[in-house]
């Protein structure tokens, strides 16, 4: 799989960056409402991976975001026990549209159900970030790691209640008020980066589309984070899910501390 970073910095290269603040109308399109956009870079990068990822492992298949927006039913293939790439072709695109480089490609290695390898690359940074199972998460050479637990009041997070539900988004106003720090970087990408990385301290997700958290969640965990849903604790599955408040934390004993607090003042 060394070749996959390379493949993104093409993909990247040839579809995306050529993009970035050329944007004209015609390139962007609307999906679910104006929140929800998607762009002439998103679709052509998937088409370009789609083509190219299946032949490093004769028998996978692909699950890409655009693919799944045209039809749904190709996120069965994430119930199988084939080898499957999980494409975000540009996370952040409001970002992308907006002339912002928060925004990156995402791919993951998914098979049963758990995501085996991941990759994360920001075209403008132009370094990948890579984690496979059991073997660490890595950018620029280095191992990456979360930063060591700290106390909410000294805690930097990323949320946006806008994309929450009542009573969540009540509660994460209070939160806003009781941490260190809020950066509402509106990239899953970014915020899984730099849970991984340590600069970031927790991340409060809703919406769970597969392509968005699989490559991010394993990066964070295998940094010495943990990803869990917040009613529960139960750990996240890269398969289609329902809306659900869903907590990472950059080192793992910090994850109960944390959701304590949230669910506390959900109450």
């Amino acid at each position: 799989m060394d070749i996959v970073p390379g493949l993104l910095a093409e993909v990247a290269r040839e579809k995306i960056l050529p993009r970035f603040g050329a944007l004209v109308p015609d390139d962007i399109d609307q999906k679910t409402g104006p929140a929800d956009l998607v762009t002439i870079a998103d679709r052509e990068a998937e088409d370009w991976l789609t083509e190219r990822l299946p032949h490093l492992l004769p028998g996978s298949t692909v699950v890409g975001e655009e693919a799944v927006s045209a039809d749904p039913e190709v996120l069965s293939r994430l119930h199988g026990d084939e080898w499957v790439w999980l494409i975000d072709p540009v996370d952040g695109t409001q970002n992308f549209v907006d002339g912002s480089p928060r925004f990156a490609v995402m791919v993951a290695l998914v098979r049963g159900q758990e995501t085996m390898a991941g990759w994360i690359y920001p075209p403008v940074e132009g370094d990948c970030a890579i984690v496979q199972r059991g073997q660490g998460a890595w950018l620029h050479g280095e191992r990456l790691a979360g930063r060591k637990a700290v106390a909410p009041s000294a805690a930097v997070a990323d949320f946006s209640r806008q994309y929450f539900d009542q009573p969540v988004s009540a509660s994460l106003s209070e939160v806003e008020r009781r941490v260190a720090q809020l950066d509402r970087g509106s990239c899953s990408a970014f915020a899984y980066l730099q849970t991984a990385a340590g600069t970031l301290d927790m991340v409060v997700q809703y919406k769970l589309s597969p392509w968005d958290h699989a490559a991010g969640v394993l990066m964070v965990e295998e940094a010495g984070g943990r990803t869990g849903f917040l009613a529960d604790g139960a750990p996240y599955v890269p398969l289609p899910q329902d809306p659900e408040p869903m907590l990472t934390v950059g080192d793992a004993s910090a994850w109960d501390d944390y959701a304590a607090m949230i669910r506390e003042l959900s109450r």
